[in-house]
């Protein structure tokens, strides 16, 4: 019997002037534990006229993780954080009770061609942790765990499992893994894995119970500790999960929280620009109607 309990197909999604791949939320699946959003960005090939732009907007009981594979953003945010980030590394920064953000490309690519492609991932707060200060890490690729197993390489992006630990400074139990193919390889790791799990293909494919998946496609363990498949060559996976929290979360827009008056509060702060600015930054993203 197949352990995938759901599929779940990337839907084009506009984030302002970029398309995207949305992953989570999705209507039959609102979270893998803590992980409440994912959008795939590109592949895309921008030309020296066109850039990445999302100007100053605000999230409040999340942390955001932004992974690259191929380009670069530039991070600004109102706690006066600007770094660029480029693949392999990764930006966590902590909303908690309120923080304002800006997305560009970098100055010296924007009259240039270029590449993006990535993903964007946000990880609900538990309930004590939806009011903290905000904050922000960067954690460079050669800081995240990686390793090679079972004629595959792994990388610990963020959380524990294999025994080891990503520094980035998550807030509850969870795990994103990037695992990678160059020849063919059988995987059990369901003794690694805790709580909900997923796993996310990115390229190449993974046969499962005599069943062939593709890129593009999340596919929902119905028991975490049965996750056995086998990879194609060239093939990425990102397999992402952890322990739920006993209550549920709301999402609104870039609002997260178990406490649907702390989103209604923050509404009300955006359309009142009562949120911390963006040093540099003018211009801001509109609370949707």
């Amino acid at each position: 019997m197949s352990n995938i309990g759901l599929i779940i197909e990337e839907r084009a999604a506009n984030i302002g002037n970029f398309m995207v791949g949305r992953l989570l939320p999705f209507r039959q699946k609102r979270a893998v534990g803590p992980f409440v959003f994912i959008d795939h960005m590109g592949p895309v090939h921008l030309k020296n006229y066109q850039n990445f732009d999302v100007p100053p907007h605000p999230h409040i009981g999340l942390s955001t993780l932004t992974y690259l594979f191929e380009g670069a953003i530039m991070h600004r945010d109102s706690l006066g954080t600007e770094m660029e980030i480029q693949p392999g590394a990764v930006n966590w920064m902590t909303a908690g009770k309120g923080v304002v953000h800006s997305e560009r490309t970098p100055e010296y690519l924007r009259t240039s061609d270029k590449n993006l492609h990535g993903l964007q991932i946000w990880v609900a707060l538990p309930k004590a942790m939806e009011q903290t200060d905000p904050s922000f890490s960067h954690i460079a690729a050669h800081e995240l765990p990686h390793w090679e197993q079972d004629g595959v390489t792994l990388r610990l992006i963020a959380g524990e499992a294999f025994g080891r630990k990503s520094p980035v400074p998550v807030y509850s139990p969870l795990y994103l893994i990037e695992i990678k193919s160059t020849a063919p390889a059988q995987l059990n790791i369901g003794d690694e894995l805790y709580g909900e799990s997923a796993l996310y293909i990115l390229e190449g494919e993974i046969r499962n119970d005599g069943n062939t998946y593709s890129p593009r496609q999340i596919l929902v363990a119905k028991d975490s500790k049965l996750c056995q498949f086998e990879m194609a060559p060239n093939t990425t996976v990102y397999i992402f999960g952890g322990e739920p929290f006993p209550e549920e979360h709301f999402i609104y827009w870039n609002f997260v929280s178990s406490d649907k008056a702390l989103i209604e509060q923050a509404k009300q702060n955006w359309r009142e620009q009562k949120f911390p600015e963006v040093p540099g930054e003018t211009g801001f993203v509109p609370l949707p109607q």
